[in-house]
């Protein structure tokens, strides 16, 4: 998320296991920052998803209908049907 933010990107982020950041020493700026909502109006604002964790818990497929564009780095969306050029692993 810092990278990203350090290049201009303005970051979220969802997670159903950590609902708002607690402070640490590394990440102290991040404390208090809540995850958005999983649902179509919240993810179709995003112009990408990087997808940084793996969840069983999660409907990639509501992902895929929700994003034009996924940045995969645990190949969550492998068995999940997307549109050409939807999905980028990293």
């Amino acid at each position: 998320m810092e990278m990203l933010q350090a290049r201009g990107a303005k970051v979220a982020y969802y997670d159903p296991y950590v609902p708002v950041i607690k402070p640490t020493r590394e990440h102290a700026h991040w404390a208090g920052t809540r995850s958005v909502a999983w649902n179509k109006e919240t993810v179709i604002t995003f112009d990408a998803v990087l997808i940084a964790t793996n969840h069983a818990c999660i409907n990639y497929q509501e992902l895929a209908n929700w994003t034009e564009c996924i940045v995969d780095t645990r190949n969550a969306m492998a068995d999940v049907p997307t549109l050409p050029n939807q999905v980028w692993k990293a």
